[in-house]
């Protein structure tokens, strides 16, 4: 936090607009998502069941994001499941326990653990550590577990560990990803450098 200050996640100005975006930065980088979400709403359809009614659009609309054919059947599901469960209201959400919330929304055609997750905490405020591939990365090369352990037990590992505070997670996660594309890097690692301490020594 020292070296990076606050990193204001996630992007997003309304609750579905971050669910929108949790969706469709699977497997791209948030530049892309930035794009397809402008183009929803220029088309003025960034509204659940507005964006559902005008489904065939979905395709180009979010074509920057990359996968659009796949994303969009995805997206499709998610709108449905939103719309018949919680009449496209993100408050609704919040009146069942966390993990029967986390359950309908692992339920969903597309949608995994860390899409789930980051629904929750950045979308609901739900405190849920979000576990992704800077997080393993970083913490399997301190040794604090092996990067293709479980999901569960990574995200079980946080949460024991840190108080259970959406900020907190929200800040961590953050910061995590601001580490692992600046220093901590699949390639050539800029560890010399990297203000996280290392915890061997």
């Amino acid at each position: 936090y020292k070296s990076f200050g606050p990193q204001h996640w996630w992007p997003g100005d309304t609750p579905f607009e971050i669910m929108v975006g949790a969706i469709l930065t699977q497997n791209t980088n948030w530049k892309n998502v930035g794009k397809a979400i402008d183009n929803i709403k220029k088309a003025g359809l960034l509204d659940p069941e507005k964006l559902l009614k005008h489904r065939r659009m979905i395709p180009k609309l979010i074509k920057p994001s990359g996968f659009y054919k796949l994303k969009s059947k995805r997206l499709i599901a998610f709108l449905k499941y939103f719309l018949d469960n919680y009449n496209g209201e993100a408050s609704r959400m919040n009146i069942k326990k966390i993990g029967i919330m986390r359950n309908e929304l692992l339920s969903i055609s597309g949608i995994g653990y860390e899409t789930a997750d980051s629904i929750l905490l950045y979308a609901n405020s739900r405190p849920v550590f979000v576990i992704d591939t800077y997080t393993r990365r970083i913490f399997s090369r301190h040794h604090m577990f092996e990067y293709d352990q479980p999901y569960d037990e990574i995200r079980h590992i946080f949460e024991s560990n840190l108080p259970r505070r959406v900020k907190l997670y929200n800040e961590y996660h953050a910061l995590i990803v601001k580490l692992g594309k600046e220093y901590c890097k699949k390639n050539e690692p800029l560890c010399n450098t990297c203000p996280f301490p290392n915890i061997l020594h």
